[in-house]
């Protein structure tokens, strides 16, 4: 247990599940007190029972839909009354899609937009005077898709270039606050989010597209953001295939398209062939 962060206050949201759900128990086993957000509210009450009887921590569930302003303004709200400070907000819901632009409902990108993008800016505004005053962290879960566009994921990976030129900005302005904004961009990741990314109509697939065995597993990515936010780190591009990716984009940005269709074309059912 590292004393960065003992007793300090985390705000977590999407955390009934994934990365979210493996960020609180990862904070939890520091010391932290958390606050957690997610839409599924009994699954939430569950888990923050069950971290305050494993870790002796105190823990908050609040319902808490990050597409909407209010209830963003309300977690933070709720952090306030509980703890009286803010000293750590991890942006992590998100939702992802997989069909092609040409074939997509239109709502189908606002919502991921307002999932991914405004969630992220919400939540950020009403914690942002708090975690200036105590000089804390405020951390945004992206992806190699903030980087690099994806097929079949216009909307996800718009969402996310949108985040990273948010966070940047936030980043620049509070160079002499004292206020930490880190990037964390975890590569393909074993998580639900495939099997509740969004298809052409806006349902959810309801099963995965990819070999998840090999993947990262959300507790790794977990740990690294801890230790991210311990070390006050910049940003946290998390496998070697991701950080090649972020490099040779930047250098041979025709091949990458190259690659990564030849990657995709091996989905399950793909959407290019």
């Amino acid at each position: 247990m590292n004393e960065v962060l003992r007793n300090k206050t985390v705000v977590i949201t999407g955390a009934s599940s994934g990365i979210g759900l493996a960020c609180a128990e990862a904070f939890a086993r520091q010391g932290a007190h958390l606050v957690l957000g997610a839409r599924r509210y009994v699954s939430l009450c569950e888990i923050a029972q069950s971290l305050e009887k494993q870790h002796g921590v105190r823990v908050v569930a609040v319902q808490c839909d990050v597409a909407k302003e209010a209830d963003c303004k309300a977690l933070v709200q709720q952090a306030m009354t509980t703890f009286g400070t803010i000293d750590v907000l991890i942006n992590n819901a998100g939702i992802s899609m997989r069909a092609l632009f040409a074939d997509l409902d239109l709502a189908v990108l606002h919502r991921l937009m307002d999932v991914n993008f405004w969630g992220t800016v919400y939540c950020t505004k009403y914690a942002l005077a708090e975690l200036i005053r105590g000089k804390g962290s405020v951390v945004a879960v992206s992806s190699i898709a903030g980087y690099r566009g994806l097929p079949g994921r216009t909307g996800y990976s718009a969402s996310k270039f949108a985040i990273h030129g948010f966070m940047e900005s936030l980043r620049v302005e509070n160079l002499k606050t004292g206020l930490h904004v880190m990037l964390a961009c975890p590569g393909f990741t074993a998580s639900s989010i495939r099997q509740t990314a969004l298809d052409a109509a806006g349902d959810a697939h309801g099963e995965t597209s990819m070999d998840e065995g090999k993947m990262m597993t959300a507790n790794e990515v977990a740990e690294r953001i801890v230790r991210g936010v311990i070390h006050r780190k910049r940003t946290l591009v998390m496998t070697r295939q991701g950080k090649l990716a972020v490099m040779m984009n930047k250098l041979l940005p025709a091949w990458v398209d190259k690659q990564v269709y030849k990657l995709f074309a091996k989905e399950k059912n793909p959407l290019v062939k």
